[in-house]
């Protein structure tokens, strides 16, 4: 523990959660002693050391969050066709100065069609998981996503078009959620935090594949100019469907359902077995164990209701409004940065460079966040992420006044589009996705992170009806002012991170659900030290557990006599 936490306040499991546990579970002693070196093994254990111990754990995880590719090519298309000459002509309304545009209200059905299958498919998502595990549960949608890929190949009009967005958007809403929480079930604490911020360094590269295809197709004249970037997505289901048909599957998961000897074994394929590191496999599921049956002391059902209820509504509120702060914080204006680009008076050609330009700078960004995550920590990132954004919203704003005529103002907001990107990339944009896994407990994980997810789709639907209308010609016309609007909203995500936002870097989850029970304030979490988790000699905890124990014993005999 470092000097920070030992000066600071200390918290522990509370008396009638520690009664309730010891009663269900018999040998609770052994298994609290043998959870407790775990965590300590996995507290000290450096990035390295994770690197050599977990190397497959890794390796399936980066597989797993190739889906979130597919995804990103697949979201990237909806917006960013709508700067295609050839679908603008076939599905859009001629202007009166002869230009062809997707009107305003078609151009956020079309983006929110996609959000409303995401939230059905989130919501079947978070039951069916929980029932039949990762794996089955992602072949399932790699298959259902294969055979929607037809509608939207061969649409003849913008009502088709809308329902295939729509039934695509269920198997979307699974691929969602899973990839950030298979990363943070499989990989221990030192790993966690660059896994799931991969899954938006995935995001990032099906933005970037999408628009260099797009690039390459926006000049023809004919109907392929949009079914080439459809077919594409082809490409993925089948691999991926074979690959996740090989990955072990959760052992958090396997524990949840009672099934050790399995978790034992999954955990086994997730490890490496030159292991240099003081490993025990058993002393891991131990505690899995622990971290499982104490959050079913503090709350007995894992029902989305349950989401709502004790210590678990705060942490749902973190996980939801962390979603929400990418919805609001200017992010919708990379979504439609093709269509923003030629509003702003660029051609389509130096758009779409621009947008892969966009998109190559959050790639990098990505990378950024690794190596700041391990030093400045999730909150810290988050809150100056958003700081930094602010400021060059505001700046977009102020060069928005200038009328489309000046080139070096539209020049200039394509410029700073291009550095607000490269700061989201680096701290909001991937930091979320550690966050969202993190925070819920293990037993209502999937459940949390589905309706926080839901919660930014909800978002995402209302930005996608203001965007388009700020940006379209044919409507509101506010252009690059529109960059007011969102740093007045990012603004107020800023006032809720910094006092709502807890610091997760470094706790295993049994540390983290003690922290919530306690209730400490999010800015204290860092320098809080979880005394029943912390190991002073094997003989002390056994004895803890023992006394405990034995005088639940004693109640019940006296009871009963």
């Amino acid at each position: 523990m470092d000097a920070t936490r030992r000066n600071s306040s200390i918290v522990h499991v509370d008396t009638e959660q520690a009664r309730r546990m010891s009663l269900a579970v018999p040998d609770l002693a052994d298994l609290s002693n043998d959870a407790a070196k775990a965590t300590k093994a996995e507290q000290q254990m450096s990035l390295m050391q994770g690197l050599k111990l977990y190397p497959k754990a890794v390796g399936w995880s980066i597989l797993i969050s190739a889906t979130i590719i597919m995804e990103g090519f697949d979201i990237v298309l909806i917006a960013n066709l709508l700067a295609v000459p050839a679908f603008k002509r076939k599905f859009g309304e001629q202007l009166p100065n002869g230009d062809y545009e997707i009107t305003a209200p078609w151009q956020s059905g079309l983006t929110n069609g996609a959000y409303v299958g995401e939230i059905l498919g989130l919501m079947i998502n978070g039951i069916v998981v929980e029932r039949y595990g990762f794996r089955k549960t992602l072949i399932g949608a790699l298959t259902a996503v294969t055979g929607l890929i037809f509608i939207v190949f061969f649409v003849q009009n913008i009502e088709m078009l809308l329902a295939g967005l729509i039934l695509m958007g269920i198997p979307w809403g699974v691929f969602q959620s899973l990839t950030a929480t298979y990363a943070a079930e499989v990989c221990p604490v030192p790993l966690r935090a660059y896994l799931t911020t991969y899954v938006n360094l995935c995001w990032v590269i099906g933005q970037f594949l999408a628009s260099g295809v797009l690039k390459g197709v926006s000049l023809r004249p004919d109907e392929w100019a949009y079914r080439i970037p459809y077919a594409l997505q082809w490409i993925w289901p089948v691999p991926l469907i074979v690959g996740i048909f090989l990955a072990p599957e959760s052992p958090w998961w396997l524990v949840r359902k009672g099934r050790i000897e399995d978790a034992k074994k999954m955990l086994l394929r997730l490890t490496s077995r030159n292991r240099e590191t003081d490993f025990n496999s058993d002393e891991t599921i131990a505690m899995m164990k622990h971290t499982n049956e104490m959050e079913k002391a503090s709350s007995e059902g894992a029902s989305y209701a349950d989401c709502f209820k004790g210590s678990n509504l705060r942490r749902t509120e973190i996980c939801a409004l962390t979603w929400v702060t990418q919805a609001f914080c200017g992010s919708s204006f990379m979504g439609f940065s093709t269509y923003f680009f030629e509003q702003a008076g660029l051609d389509t050609s130096n758009a779409f460079t621009m947008s892969l330009c966009q998109y190559a700078l959050g790639a990098v960004g990505v990378f950024v966040a690794w190596f700041l995550m391990g030093r400045a920590g999730r909150r810290t990132l988050y809150v100056w992420g958003q700081v930094v954004m602010c400021a060059i919203l505001l700046i977009i704003g102020f060069c928005g006044i200038a009328s489309k005529e000046n080139s070096s103002a539209q020049w200039a907001i394509g410029a700073m589009l291009l550095i607000f990107t490269f700061v989201y990339d680096s701290t909001v944009g991937p930091v979320c996705y550690s966050l969202v896994a993190e925070m819920p407990s293990t037993r209502l994980r999937q459940k949390t992170v589905v309706l926080a997810r839901n919660f930014y789709n909800i978002g995402s639907i209302i930005g996608n009806i203001l965007t388009p209308r700020m940006l379209n010609p044919g409507a509101w016309n506010w252009g690059a002012k529109s960059a007011f609007f969102w740093a007045g909203t990012c603004f107020l995500c800023l006032v809720w991170t910094y006092f709502r936002l807890p610091e997760p870097k470094g706790r295993t989850y049994g540390e983290l659900d003690i922290l919530f029970e306690q209730g400490v304030s999010a800015r204290k979490f860092s320098e809080t030290e979880v005394e029943s988790l912390s190991i002073h000699s094997d003989e002390d905890v056994v004895e803890k557990e023992k006394k405990l124990a034995n005088s639940h014993h004693l109640e019940t005999v006296e009871s009963k006599n």
